[in-house]
Order: structure tokens, then C-alpha cells, then sequence
């Protein structure tokens, strides 16, 4: 038997072009499988098969689990004191083991057996298969569409098929059996059986790929594409950058009579490509995407990411673009939310503006409508500015004393702890949430909401339940559980 089992594993595995450990680990698992069926309840148990001689022996076997917390499957478990009775050295963790009789392998059933090895071989061929296409690195592959699924294109890929989602294909694409068909490997996808490997042809990197496939100079490292943004089948954006000043980046990735950038074309069912500059400046990046509109001014506003774009008249339509295609496309490029107006609408806008905050000073700071109107157009735009910038800059002010500014910068402090105050009572959360590193308004709004008042009460939440009230992701939402637990491990 032992020698059958040798010749066995190497007959598989040449076979199946798959590793002998691998054969040998689908017959351990198929014979303790088919062990299992002997036993009424549900045990534990572990075939060991010697690589070298093929004998095998069977163990059945419990985990060996503190005694305070008692046996939740007696069937799989024991105790730790009464597994010292048997072996003094086991501690938890270890498990417990008693041979079985090898007679009791003649009473599996063969079939079973049998089944249960050609299963789990082919199974572990199929992952085989999987991990020699991860091993090749392909981002973007090749291959014949075999059939049709549920709208879903199945793709002969080599040794393995592919799925190509009806989602994830061009608008308006009718591929057919037959087709040669290129995608983007979009993601390996272990929790289904079948086509594990889930293929993309819409995906913004697919259009990057494309042109590193058609431009030589982006694999010698000579350009790059930071980015790319995507209206799958109608229109796309990317942006480039040379690393070689003796390059035109935009030139390079067009070629010569445009032949280059066609080819990308032709292989997006036509998809018309934008090819922009690529700029550390922001404010010069927003301008290049929104090509081919002029912009008149750009004013940048970091705290929420965002810029006021005005155009006159006449690029107005070309700067939104149909249905608003030209400014997504731009804003998903750069990663910043763009606001289109004409040079009438940020006058507007930027009036309003002014009148606002020239009331807000007013209020705050105790001054009149005159000197607020001075702060402004000296560049201050709020009370943390007034209160914490060094205080030549507003002695620099000629219209302002010393005294009017100390008392000026007294007032914006004083305006800013009676906000944090009254914010705070607004909230109903005690201080010690608010010492809380990372914790901003939005997310005391949050708690607030939800009644979460307290340093206790953030604790006892798990990073899921918080990451859903939120909006973090898990691990910040970990992060923040984990400050608030602070005081549990002191």
C-alpha cells in the first residue's frame, strides 16, 4: 500500500503539473475526511503519509483549551488539567492525540476516498494554474471569448478562463464568441469557484496600460502618467509628466500623426483621450485638466479641497462640457472638487462673501463695519488668523494702533473659547472625548447624534459599528477605539 501511495503522488503530479507535497496534502486531507465518516460526531482528525517511505498513520485529536473557559466542543476539545493527567509537558494551544487503529483505513470506503483526493487535486491544479498567471505579473492580457454568461464575457486566458463582468465592459461594446478581446486584470477574486480572475475594460489604469503598451519612452522611465480619469467609451483624461526635459510629454504621447494616441482609440471603441500636463501645482494642474476651456482666475480653498474656476462667457459650455462631462472628468483627474462660474458669478460670490464675514468680524470682535473692512482686504479671513498670527503682521496695519491690536487679538481669542464652550454644551459631550487625538466636528456630530457623550462610551464600540456611524474607515475607526481604551489598559 505504502508504495502504491509513492507511485500514486508521483503519477498526480506529473499529471497535473503540480508539486508532490501538494498531492500529498490532498491525500492527507482526503483520508481524514473519509475517516471522519466512521464517527457519529463531528471529531478532529490528521493523516500524516511519509514523503519517503509512503507509510501513513491517523490520529484523532483535541485542542487543548483553558479550563476557565470550559469545553464549548467536547467532541474537538479538552481541558487543560485533565490533558496534563495524560501529558504533563501539553500546555493550551497543543493538542491531544490518540492513534488510530490502521485497520480502521481498510473500512473507509474507497470510493469516497477516491473522490475525495480527485477533488482536492483539482482543486489544488486550479490554484496552481492561478498562481503560476500571478507569478507572470501580466496587468493587462489577451485572450478569445469562449462563451457568453449572463451578459458576462467568459475569456480563454491561457490555462485558465477569465470573466469579463457586463459592468466592466465599454457602453454600447457588443463582443461576441470569437472575439479577441484585451482587459485589465482588475482583481483575483478567491470567493467564487470558477473564472477567479475578474478582467475590466473600463477601469481608468486599463487606458494607462494602453499607452505604456504604445509608448516606448513611459517603460524607459523617460515619462509618466500620474493619472487618469475615465467616461468609459465617450471620453478620458490623463496626465503627464516627461522626467527627461528634452521630451514634450503631450507630443510623445500623441506620435507621429497622432498614431500613437489612435491606437489607444481605437482598441476604447473610439473613447476620445485628453492628454494634459501634469503640475505639483494644484491651482496650474485644475487649469491644464479643464482644457481645452481658458481660465480667466482660480481661487484655491485647502480646507475643503476645493477651487472656484471662472471663465468668461464664451468657454463657459466648454469648460463644463455635455452634461457636465468636461469638469467631472477634470475634478477626478486632479482629485479636487471644481466650481465653474463666469467672472459675474464670482463677483457675486465673491461679495457675499465679503458682507458675510465683514459681519461676522462685527460680531465677534466687537470692532465696526470700517475696520472689519481693513482686515479683510489686509488677507484675514477668520478669527484663528486675527488671534495667532505674529503680531507684527497686524502692527504692519496702518490704520491700527498697538492698542487696537492687542485688544483686537484679546477679543479673537476670547471669541474663540466662547465658541469652543458653547459648542460644546451644544454637543452634550464631556471634555475627555474632546482630548481624544484625531476627533474633529464632524465626527462629534456624529457621536452626538448616536449618543455617544463620553471617552466610556466611544470604548465600548467596535471599529465597525463606529466606521459605519462615522464615515471612517476601519483602521482609523480602530485607531480611535484604541485611544479611548486608553484607560482600560493602565
Amino acid at each position: 500500500m505504502s508504495r502504491e501511495i509513492l507511485m500514486l503522488v508521483d503519477a498526480l503530479a506529473r499529471e497535473k503539473n503540480v508539486t508532490r507535497e501538494v498531492i500529498f496534502s490532498a491525500l492527507e486531507g482526503a483520508l481524514a475526511f473519509a475517516m471522519k465518516k466512521k464517527f457519529k460526531e463531528d471529531v478532529d482528525i490528521r493523516v500524516s503519509i511519509d514523503r519517503d517511505t509512503g507509510k501513513y498513520e491517523g490520529f484523532r485529536r483535541w485542542l487543548i483549551v483553558p479550563d476557565e473557559n470550559g469545553l464549548q466542543d467536547p467532541d474537538k476539545q479538552e481541558m487543560l488539567l485533565d490533558a496534563k493527567d495524560i501529558d504533563p509537558n501539553i500546555d493550551v494551544g497543543d493538542y491531544l492525540e490518540e492513534p488510530l487503529d490502521q485497520s480502521e483505513f481498510g473500512r473507509i470506503s474507497a470510493q469516497a476516498a477516491k473522490q475525495a483526493i480527485l477533488q482536492r487535486v483539482r482543486d489544488a491544479e486550479k490554484e496552481q494554474i492561478l498562481n503560476d498567471f500571478l507569478s507572470r505579473g501580466e496587468n493587462v492580457i489577451s485572450g478569445i471569448i469562449k462563451r457568453i454568461d449572463k451578459g458576462d464575457a467568459i475569456v480563454d486566458i491561457g490555462r485558465i478562463e477569465a470573466r469579463l463582468p457586463r459592468s466592466e465592459m465599454i457602453p454600447k461594446e457588443n463582443l461576441r464568441m470569437g472575439d479577441r478581446v484585451r482587459a485589465l486584470v482588475l482583481r483575483i477574486d478567491r470567493n467564487i469557484r470558477g473564472q477567479r480572475v475578474i478582467l475590466s475594460r473600463t477601469a481608468p489604469e486599463f487606458i494607462k496600460y494602453l499607452f505604456e503598451n504604445e509608448v516606448p519612452e513611459i517603460e524607459q522611465g523617460l515619462l509618466e502618467i500620474k493619472a487618469a480619469a475615465r467616461d468609459p467609451g465617450i471620453r478620458a483624461k490623463i496626465a503627464v509628466v516627461a522626467n527627461d526635459k528634452r521630451i514634450d510629454p503631450i507630443g510623445t504621447c500623441v506620435g507621429m500623426r497622432g498614431l500613437r494616441v489612435t491606437a489607444v482609440r481605437n482598441e476604447l471603441g473610439g473613447e476620445q483621450v485628453d492628454i494634459v500636463l501634469w503640475s505639483d501645482d494644484p491651482a496650474q494642474f485644475v487649469i491644464g485638466a479643464l482644457s481645452p476651456a481658458n481660465v480667466e482666475s482660480i481661487v484655491v480653498d485647502e480646507n475643503n479641497h476645493s477651487m472656484d474656476v471662472v471663465v468668461d462667457d464664451d468657454n463657459l459650455p466648454k469648460a463644463i462640457g455635455i452634461k457636465g462631462q468636461n469638469v467631472r472628468l477634470a475634478s477626478d483627474l486632479t482629485g479636487w472638487k471644481i466650481n465653474i462660474m463666469t467672472s459675474d458669478e464670482s463677483l457675486k460670490r465673491q461679495e457675499t462673501e465679503k458682507m458675510r464675514l465683514i459681519s461676522y468680524f462685527v460680531d465677534k470682535l466687537n470692532i465696526s463695519n470700517s475696520e472689519a473692512d481693513i482686515l479683510i482686504e489686509n488677507g484675514f479671513s477668520g478669527i484663528e488668523e486675527i488671534a495667532y498670527v505674529p503680531l507684527q503682521e497686524l502692527l504692519d496695519i496702518k490704520s491700527f494702533s498697538e492698542d487696537f491690536v492687542n485688544n483686537l487679538r484679546l477679543s479673537a481669542r476670547n471669541a474663540l473659547l466662547t465658541e469652543a464652550i458653547v459648542k460644546e454644551e451644544h454637543l452634550g459631550l464631556k471634555s475627555d472625548l474632546l482630548d481624544i487625538k484625531g476627533i474633529n466636528s464632524n465626527i462629534l456630530d456624529s457621536l452626538r447624534v448616536n449618543n455617544i457623550l463620553s471617552k466610556k462610551d466611544l470604548a465600548e464600540l467596535d471599529a465597525g459599528e463606529l466606521s459605519e456611524i462615522s464615515g471612517l474607515n476601519f483602521n482609523e475607526a480602530s485607531e480611535l477605539i484604541m485611544l479611548a481604551r486608553e484607560d482600560w489598559f493602565k
